[in-house]
């Protein structure tokens, strides 16, 4: 006899069967597997494996798996169609949370809405990856890939902060003016992530030897990007500021300060780079440090109203319980 693991059966209830708090989970799952598809993806860039399956949706030829050719070598490959792999990872959790959302009872509409972005995100980052090979790392179309990963995983937060609260009339629990200070904020951070791709795209990281670069001047560029660094910060800390006099929830001082620690730390490792010649590893940390800016930005926004308690989940019946659930073999 074959006895299903515990395990499995708990995943299978949280899919299935689900309750707010394990549509939360997945949520949160989703979070995380958006931000590690974009870590690996600058591995790919870092390591000189952009091109190491030269054809999409092949690897290499007719063949979906990599195979020997010229160009590249064995480690190369072996990195970009890992990373390949990993979009059905992230494709896994996005149908398991698309799943919940519309099992989950009552049905929250804004939530199924949201949960029904997270495989069709896949399906529009694997699109975006076959033009980035196609047109062989062009710098614009590496940068617009980046740019739709860090949507997609907006949208990622967004869905998990909504699994969070309830479906009432978002209410402001701060002033209005920080709460427009909140959202110019995150319009300059999404400018600074932009710009940060100009910079990688005018300098060694590119993805490969080959692959062309945008025509600007490394330190220009750099220089902008630091410029906007700096502003970030500054609006942060204005915010926490006014945050602090004007008593708003603990909440949203706690993402105040945990944004502007997380933008401090970007910068030490930004300089770090610029001084010691820009290695792979610093790039890296980086870029997980632009999606936690991101992250820490958009919590930060979305605490600033209030739409009440969670909505009560309605248990599903034993008897639906005892025959859906997967029995052993």
């Amino acid at each position: 006899m074959f006895a299903v693991p515990s395990q499995l059966v708990k995943m299978w209830d949280a899919v299935w069967r689900p309750t707010s708090a394990s549509l939360r989970f997945l949520a949160l799952l989703g979070v995380i597997v958006n931000t590690g598809i974009i870590v690996t993806g600058g591995a790919v860039r870092l390591t000189k494996s952009g091109l190491g399956c030269p054809t999409w949706p092949r690897c290499n030829g007719n063949s979906l798996i990599p195979t020997a050719h010229s160009t590249h070598g064995a480690l190369n490959q072996a990195i970009e169609f890992s990373n390949r792999m990993l979009t059905f990872l992230v494709l896994a959790v996005g149908i398991a949370v698309f799943v919940a959302a519309l099992r989950l009872r009552p049905r929250r509409r804004v939530v199924l809405r949201l949960a029904t972005v997270q495989p069709l995100s896949v399906v529009a980052q694997a699109i975006m990856g076959g033009i980035t090979v196609l047109t062989k790392l062009n710098p614009a179309t590496v940068s617009a890939h980046f740019m739709l990963s860090i949507a997609l995983l907006g949208a990622a937060v967004w869905l998990y902060v909504r699994t969070l609260e309830g479906d009432q009339a978002p209410a402001f629990s701060v002033r209005k003016e920080l709460f427009w200070l909140g959202t110019c904020l995150l319009g300059v951070i999404a400018v600074l992530l932009l710009v940060g791709t100009l910079v990688t795209g005018s300098g060694p990281h590119a993805g490969d030897d080959q692959a062309k670069r945008y025509p600007f001047s490394i330190e220009h560029i750099a220089q902008l990007h630091a410029d906007l660094v700096w502003l970030t910060v500054g609006l942060t800390f204005a915010l926490l500021l006014g945050a602090r006099l004007t008593n708003v929830p603990a909440t949203v001082q706690k993402w105040a300060l945990t944004l502007l620690l997380v933008e401090l730390g970007q910068g030490v490792i930004g300089y770090t780079q610029y001084w010691s010649n820009d290695p792979s590893v610093l790039v890296g940390m980086h870029m997980l440090g632009a999606s936690l800016v991101w992250i820490a930005a958009l919590r930060l926004l979305f605490t600033m109203r209030d739409r009440g308690p969670v909505p009560t989940t309605d248990p599903y019946p034993a008897a639906v319980l005892a025959t859906e659930r997967p029995q052993p073999a």
